[in-house]
């Protein structure tokens, strides 16, 4: 099963009050391992970058000025993404922002069928707990001593390891066979499925147990009877 996971920045919050996308980082997955295949992509948003927002992922408008515009990428990022699912943490903000420089450009939305929200994935794990990407990456032991600001391809990369984690991690009981090698598998998403293909079921015995008794005995039998002899006027009575 080939999934990407993504994340963007932008100019702020809000798409159609005239925010812009300003970068997109995707990392590509086959059976939720990461191929190493990746797209990675700055914008020119062709307006002022806000000063909260510069102080959230550190991108200029002097930086920006000189790189292309979505419009001129658009074609790539989606032959990239394919038909996977795309997997995103509060997928609906990046969804929207995406979906609203498609429609400038007079193209196809990407259906919100293909989404998959880490947000709601971890609130349904752990209701009532810290949802941001750093607090999940604390809890689950996911480093990101090198994350100082955010970044849409660093993010990502963050967000599938968690989403693995969020998944049920590396399943006990399964190893990847060790001879795989990429020599003889090949590169990319050709490794990760080669080595899937190969992985193991550790064998586990069932030791058969013979069922205790559940029936009632003769002297619990009466004392019921007696305890309910002595319930004046029940309610199932009347």
């Amino acid at each position: 099963m080939r999934e990407i996971v993504f994340d963007t920045e932008t100019t702020g919050l809000d798409p159609q009050g005239g925010d812009r996308l300003v970068e997109l980082g995707c990392v590509e997955m086959v059976n939720r391992v990461p191929t190493g295949a990746t797209y990675h992509a700055y914008f020119n948003p062709e307006r002022d970058m806000p000063a909260e927002a510069e102080a959230v992922h550190g991108l200029s408008a002097a930086f920006l000025a000189d790189k292309p515009r979505f419009a001129q990428c658009a074609a790539d990022f989606l032959e990239f993404i394919g038909d996977a699912p795309l997997v995103a943490h509060n997928a609906g903000f990046d969804f929207g922002f995406i979906n609203a420089e498609l429609s400038a450009i007079g193209m196809e939305p990407v259906s919100r069928d293909r989404m998959v929200d880490t947000v709601a994935i971890a609130r349904r794990k752990h209701p009532g707990a810290k949802l941001s990407l750093d607090a999940l990456c604390t809890r689950y032991g996911i480093d990101r001593s090198h994350r100082t600001k955010h970044g849409a391809l660093l993010d990502a990369e963050l967000l599938a390891q968690l989403y693995v984690e969020l998944m049920g991690g590396r399943q006990i009981g399964l190893e990847l066979a060790a001879e795989v090698s990429v020599s003889s598998a090949g590169t990319g998403a050709v490794a990760a499925v080669a080595a899937v293909a190969q992985v193991t079921v550790a064998k586990t015995t069932r030791i058969f147990r013979e069922p205790r008794p559940h029936a009632a005995s003769e002297a619990e039998l009466a004392r019921h009877a007696e305890f309910m002899a002595g319930i004046s006027n029940p309610l199932w009575s009347r």
